[in-house]
């Protein structure tokens, strides 16, 4: 049984340029990738706040690390995800389509982890997890910025629960 890899989606430009942050998290799952041990599970489809482009998010990070040596064949159905909670919820369905119960490592910021972490440990349940945060170079008021937004987001999670 293989291990899915599964990065999460991050903003990319209105010509499907991905960004810093979604960059940094394939190179990280393309340090990690092992061809006898892995497969690949990409999420993001579209939305105002991360892709206005033609093709789903998920579409660019394949592009990207196909470009890099990895094969298809290695690529699961992508999560056609517009949030944090979508990716879950849409990683599980292509997780469960493929009839398979492996173990994920779920691959996103330093900055995201413990949100990501109290969304996928309530969807994926069932599913042996790993979450490991990719650390970005970017200017301390950027990253500032991004810690206080994923604090408000895990307060209005602790307060409200989890929709999906």
């Amino acid at each position: 049984m293989k291990e899915v890899l599964i990065v999460l989606g991050s903003p990319n430009s209105a010509e499907g340029k991905l960004g810093d942050v979604a960059v940094d998290r394939l190179n990280y799952c393309l340090k990690i990738f092992d061809l006898h041990k892995n497969l690949v599970l990409c999420t993001g489809g579209f939305g105002e706040h991360f892709n206005t482009a033609d093709q789903p998010h998920a579409h660019y990070a394949i592009d990207y690390l196909m470009n890099r040596g990895i094969d298809k064949e290695y690529f699961m159905d992508i999560a056609l995800s517009s949030n944090s909670v979508e990716d879950a919820v849409k990683a599980k369905q292509v997780l469960l389509n493929s009839d398979s119960n492996c173990p994920v490592k779920v691959i996103t910021s330093d900055f995201h982890i413990e949100r990501v972490k109290l969304i996928f440990d309530h969807i994926l349940t069932g599913f042996s997890k790993e979450y490991l945060g990719v650390t970005h170079q970017m200017p301390i008021e950027e990253k500032q910025k991004r810690i206080e937004h994923e604090k408000k987001a895990i307060n209005e999670i602790r307060k409200n629960g989890i929709y999906f």
